[in-house]
Order: structure tokens, then sequence, then C-alpha cells
């Protein structure tokens, strides 16, 4: 290892975080602070929590019961794993190593620098201290044969990180060529979100036990527990039947075995964690290198024979066979152009595929988990605000591309800026680019909810015009926030560029208060339950009538915005030009 080399690019990483500090004038690094030092009473807490249950909770506990926690651990600690890998499906390196392939350092040591820097992961702060404080407690409460769980949890740890590493390292090769593969990356990004979500599927949707409380005999009480307690001991002797090839599952293994006085489990799995992890970071080094190589990707060559026959005549093209060419009703021209351009290009890119794929997955998993137990049970009254909140939640999931509409374009911004185009027909073309993924998203929960509902059909007809009214005040807050506080994506992932510390706080409270300016849609249910309070007549539809005028309300508030928040967006479109196309490093 080169300290010299080492030294000097650590010094470099170092200057350029610092200059970032001090271009936010030091409230950057106020917050970074804040973090880092929350999340150290985080783990400090964990690691005592977990000390005190070793010592006093399970220092005389049977064997099957340090099984069962170490499984719960293990699984929290993965399932925490996986949502930080949906959050950064991508691999951010500490140091680039593509600035470094022309100059003659040792790009293993900065590879190792990349991988440490990976590993302060909030699931990491927060499990690493409990599973050491869990070990620590029952070494001192059954004995010095515990002291090897420590060294298996390290190689848990080890294992998991290295082959995520890998991981993120093939997705950035995938991420390269987005024509081929974007399919493929959404794909990986919907297995992992329907794996999380498959313990909640399996206890609340297609394993679910009648309530208990409901039957009408003791003997049925009684009988459901039984088969409730054979279920559970059947899932458990399954799982011990497997976990001996199942590396996750080695490590409640080996302290069910040290539990018992035998230490080669704990031992053999502390070689086998260190010999998969050792396995999956020399791939990620070895397909590092390839993609920055550009050995990756290679096609082979084919031999194209000459034809010698006259080339046919090619008939021209139909008009307006082309998806831009196409013309929406009632729309003016440029905004219908620039509404099918910008729908065209998220589309055609992954990271926004995988954020859509998202935001139609999570509502309808949780949603239906939820909706489809045996023992939900909703009155009358509280039905119309379902309807609502499944159509509020479902343009929720969309705040970042309302709340930010100029920063997918990055340099594609210039454009519009150099377009003669009427800036508020600039703003409503973007609004539109993001109505069919709200209004597909809003009618699929609305239409999962009122399956199990039942909902009258005129509080669907009235949700459905809710969903009408959401979207506007989510284009209306959303053309508020792209002009005053716009930032650039990274190409390839759904995460802002260093941004300084007061843009940061900005940005975050808008996006908490986002939710606060769907509140009116809220406002026909309520008052329909109030007018029922009132004694007043049910043949009234007071929440369809009132949705009706909330909609044309927000309609022409929103139509009446356009033109000052055009004339905004012509005064600060330099701004947010110089803000979306320049990359911080």
């Amino acid at each position: 290892m080169n300290w010299d080399q080492l030294q000097t690019i650590l010094w470099l990483r170092w200057r350029l975080a610092r200059n970032q500090w001090m271009r936010s004038k030091g409230l950057g690094a106020v917050i970074a602070g804040i973090i880092a030092v929350g999340a150290c009473v985080m783990g400090g807490v964990s690691f005592a929590v977990a000390l005190l249950v070793g010592i006093y909770g399970l220092g005389e506990s049977k064997a099957v019961v340090l099984w069962e926690v170490w499984c719960g651990v293990t699984v929290a600690f993965l399932f925490f794993w996986m949502i930080g890998l949906l959050q950064e499906i991508q691999r951010s390196e500490t140091i680039d190593l593509q600035r470094l392939m022309h100059l003659p350092v040792a790009l293993g040591q900065m590879f190792v620098i990349n991988y440490i820097a990976s590993l302060f992961a909030i699931s990491i702060v927060l499990a690493l201290p409990a599973m050491l404080g869990l070990a620590l407690g029952l070494t001192i409460s059954r004995g010095p044969a515990m002291l090897l769980l420590a060294p298996l949890v390290l190689g848990l740890i080890f294992m998991v990180s290295a082959w995520t590493y890998c991981l993120r390292g093939w997705l950035a090769t995938l991420m390269s060529n987005p024509r081929r593969r974007r399919n493929v990356t959404m794909a990986i990004v919907a297995c992992f979100i329907l794996l999380a979500q498959t313990p909640n599927l399996y206890f609340n949707v297609f394993h679910r036990f009648d309530n208990p409380a409901s039957a009408a005999k003791s003997e049925q009480v009684k009988r459901q527990r039984e088969t409730r307690d054979a279920s559970h001991q059947k899932t458990i002797d399954q799982i011990t039947s497997i976990q001996k090839y199942v590396p996750p599952l080695w490590l409640p293994l080996g302290a069910q075995a040290l539990a018992e006085g035998s230490t080669w489990p704990a031992l053999l799995g502390t070689l086998g964690f260190c010999a998969i992890g050792a396995l999956g970071l020399r791939r990620a080094y070895q397909g590092t290198l390839q993609f920055y190589r550009g050995e990756t990707g290679r096609k082979i060559a084919v031999r194209v024979e000459v034809n010698r026959t006259p080339a046919a005549v090619v008939a021209p093209a139909k008009v307006g066979s082309l998806f831009l060419e196409l013309r929406l009703p009632g729309v003016p021209e440029q905004a219908a152009v620039l509404a099918l351009a910008s729908f065209r290009s998220m589309l055609r890119a992954p990271e926004v595929k995988i954020a859509w794929g998202s935001s139609f997955l999570v509502p309808l998993l949780v949603g239906g988990s939820l909706l489809f137990r045996s023992s939900f049970k909703v009155p009358e009254a509280a039905k119309p605000f379902l309807a609502t909140g499944a159509v509020a939640f479902s343009v929720f999931m969309l705040i970042q591309f309302f709340g930010n509409q100029f920063g997918f374009d990055r340099d594609g911004f210039r454009a519009l800026v150099l377009s003669p185009a009427d800036r508020r027909l600039i703003l409503l073309g973007k609004n539109l680019a993001c109505v069919p993924v709200g209004v597909l998203g809003g009618l699929m929960l609305l239409v999962l909810s009122s399956v199990r509902l039942h909902p009258p059909p005129l509080v669907f007809v009235a949700a459905v015009l809710q969903l009408g009214a959401i979207l506007l005040l989510a284009g209306l807050a959303g053309n508020v926030c792209s002009i005053l506080m716009p930032y650039r994506i990274q190409q390839g992932s759904m995460k802002p560029t260093k941004m300084p510390g007061l843009a940061i706080l900005t940005i975050l409270l808008c996006q908490m208060l986002f939710p606060i300016a769907m509140a009116p849609a809220f406002l026909p249910p309520l008052a329909e339950l109030l007018w029922h309070s009132a004694g007043l007549s049910a043949l009234v539809p007071v929440n369809l009538i009132l949705s009706v005028m909330l909609l044309a309300v927000l309609a022409l508030v929103y139509w009446q915005t356009l033109g000052p928040l055009g004339r905004l967006l012509q005064r600060r479109e330099t701004r947010i030009l110089s803000t979306v196309t320049v990359e911080v490093e």
C-alpha cells in the first residue's frame, strides 16, 4: 500500500468536502454534525438496551429462545438494510475511480476506502452495536463461550455489505445502458419490494386467521389456538431444517449451538461468512475495474453480407403516427408538445420508471394488506374519508416529480429557456406529464379499496372528482416549489446533488408541508358527515356536490395562477438553469 498516495487522495477528498461546507456558509456542516451525533447516540442506546437484554432477559433462557431472538434480530437487520438499498439502489463512491484511471495510483486501496465508506449506513449504525451488545450481555450472563457471537456478527455484516456493494456496482453497469437494461433494473426493484412485503402479505392476506373473539363457543377458540400453535411450530421446524443452507441463518444457528455447549457451528459460520464476503468483494472489484476500463457490454462482431438487390422505395411515414405528434384535446399545442416530450423522456429514464413502479407497488401492497384482513371493519361514515385518503396517498407518492419538475431536465432545461413558448404553457405541459401516472395510481388504489369497502356509487364518483382536485393542488404547489427551490437530480438515480444546507432545510420543510396542501380534498366528506350529524336529509349528495364545486374552483384558481407563475418562471429561469445544469463535485 502506497501511504503517500493514499494520504494525498484523502486530503483532496477532505478538501472538496470542506469547500462544499464553506459554500453552504457552515450550515451544511452543522446539519451533518447533528446527523452524525444523532446516529452515534442511537447506536449507543441500542448497544445499552441489547446489553441489558442479554444480561437480565436471556441469561436463563432456553436455546430455542436464543435462536428465535437472533432470528428476529437478523431479519430486522436485513429488512432495514433492504430499505436502504432501495433508497440508494446505485453505488455512490466517496472517491471516484474514473477520475483516477489516468494516474499511476493503486486502485485497490481506493476501492477498499469506498467500500469502508459504504458501511456508514443507518442500518449498520443501529444493528451492529445492538448485535455486539447482545453478544456481550450473553457472554456476561451465560459464559465466555458466547463471545464467539461477536466474530459471527461481524462476519454477517461483512458478507451482506460486500455482496450488496457488488450488486450496486452491477446495477450501475446496467444503468450505463438504459435502453436495453431499464426493464431488468425495474424488475429487480419490484422483486426487492415484493420480497420485503412477503411477511406482511403472508400473515395479513394469504394466511390470516379468524378473530378468536368472534367465535361462538370456547371449544372453537381452543381449537383455533391449537391450530395456530401447530402452524407456528411447523414453520419453526421448516426453518430449522433449511437453516444450514441459508447463510444469514447461520448466526441464529451459531447462537443456539453455543447455548447448547457446541462451538463448531459458530466457528464454521464465521469462516463461511468471511469466505462468502471475500468472494463478493473480489467480484465487486473485478466488476468495477471492467466497468471503468470499458470492458463491459462487449458486442460480438457479426458478418454482414452486402445486399446486391436495389433498395426498395421507402414509403413516407403517416402523418400523426409518432407519439410526439399526438394532439391533446383542449390543450394548447405548445403545452401538449412539452407534456408528451416530458412524459416520453421520463419513460425512457430507468430511475423514473423505478420510482413510478414503487409508487404503484407500495400503495397496492400496503393497502391490500390492510383492506383484506379478516377483522377489517369500517363504519359507513368513514368510507368517504378512506376513499379520499386512498387517492390522496397515491398522489403523495409523486411529490418528488411535482415538487421538482425541472430537476430531471438537467442540461435539457436550456431548450426550455431558449424556446419561444409561453412560460405558463411550459408549466402546464410539465404538470400534464405527471397526470397519467397520478390518475392511474389513484384509480388503481380507489378500485382496490372499493372492492373491500363497497362504498356507495356516489362516493366513488366523488372520490374520482377529488382525485382531479388533488392533482390540481399538487400541480399548483409543485409549480411554486419547482420555481423557487429547484435542485438537480443525479443522472441514473433519484438522489439530488449536493446542495447547501439552507436549501436542504427548505426542501425538507416544503415536502413535510406538502400533505397540508391536500387538506381541501377532505372538506366534502367532512361536510357530508356534519350534514348527516345535524339530522338533515340523507337524500342530498353533499359529498358529490361539494366535490364538483371544489374541482371547478381549483381548476379556475389553477388557470388564473398560471400567468403569474409563468412570469415568475421567466424571471428566475437563468437561476434555475444554473442550478439544474451544474454538477457539484
